[in-house]
């Protein structure tokens, strides 16, 4: 066979990938387009709902009648168009989900098959939860951070005054007059940013699937994830300490059921390697020793097990 046939051959398979890829992103992006549509037909009902948080929180510190503005004509259009793309994302997901799945399955096994599946279950079903978790609690604690420190001179005059009612100051009254887009904005980076946090579970247990962690490693580097965490905690939430210590012990936890994940999947690849002979009863091919032979054997068990276990997907196919 000539260079330029072999040429040829190598590439339709690739023309093929990429068509099929074209298909799945089509599809995707018009099952985001519909969820946009059907999004900014509910955006202002959609809108009512993230700002409940702020609403409750006015209400809270004596405002009966809570207002929002907007100072630029297009700013609430622009406002729905955020919500749209949010929400359109949000529902198209499971569409998105599927077209990634169609399109990275026929590359699979079945027992991989099986093993991705529940991934993709879970990390929607976590990003929601974290957005709730968002929603309902860190969102509500930001407001009144913010909203209370504002609140706080009048408060502080009330207490040493010592009257219980309305105390007439000679100084400017300084009052909150909420914009439409900055209030969403912060409700929408703690959503977002909530939901992304409680990925941290699928991350690291996919990580551990693929030989990329474990979770003698990952206990081996608690302190410079508490460290990490911190960090993320600091940039993501308000500069108040009850907001980035929710945070902080809510993304620990997850790191921790991380850890327990990952050693379980290491359970069930010693299973597989038991099953086959590669190992003894006693044995893991994940146990790292200080001794460096004993290292090196595990190593070359573990190099033999997966080295089998690509003979045999040589062998199916």
């Amino acid at each position: 066979m000539s260079k330029t046939n072999e040429i040829e051959d190598s590439s339709a398979p690739l023309i093929e990938h990429l068509a099929e890829l074209r298909t799945r992103l089509i599809h995707s992006v018009l099952a985001f387009v519909v969820g946009m549509i059907i999004c900014f037909s509910f955006g202002s009902a959609i809108l009512d709902f993230l700002l409940v948080p702020i609403e409750n929180t006015m209400r809270s510190l004596g405002n009966d009648n809570p207002v929002m503005q907007y100072t630029a004509p297009q700013e609430y259009f622009f406002t729905l168009i955020r919500i749209s793309m949010v929400g359109g994302f949000a529902l198209a997901f499971p569409v998105i989900g599927y077209q990634l799945w169609r399109f990275v399955a026929p590359g699979l096994y079945k027992n991989e098959r099986g093993a991705f599946l529940p991934f993709l279950v879970a990390s929607p079903a976590l990003f929601l939860l974290g957005a709730a978790f968002a929603h309902l609690v860190v969102v509500p604690l930001a407001m009144t951070f913010f909203l209370g420190f504002a609140d706080l001179p009048s408060f502080m005059a009330a207490m040493m005054s010592g009257e219980e009612g309305a105390v007439e100051s000679s100084g400017i009254e300084i009052v909150f007059n909420g914009k439409v887009n900055e209030s969403l904005d912060i409700t929408l980076k703690m959503i977002i940013a909530f939901g992304l946090c409680f990925q941290l579970p699928v991350l690291l247990t996919l990580m551990g699937k693929a030989g990329l962690a474990s979770s003698r490693g990952l206990k081996a580097t608690r302190k410079y994830a508490v460290v990490a965490i911190l960090l993320v905690a600091a940039l993501v939430t308000p500069p108040d300490v009850t907001t980035q210590l929710i945070l902080f012990v809510v993304v620990y936890g997850l790191y921790e059921i991380s850890i327990f994940l990952v050693a379980y999947v290491e359970r069930q690849k010693d299973a597989a390697a038991r099953k086959e002979g590669i190992i003894g009863e006693d044995e893991s091919l994940f146990d790292i020793d200080d001794d460096d032979d004993e290292e090196g054997a595990d190593d070359a068990m573990a190099q033999e097990f997966f080295q089998d276990d690509d003979d045999e997907k040589d062998d199916l196919k």
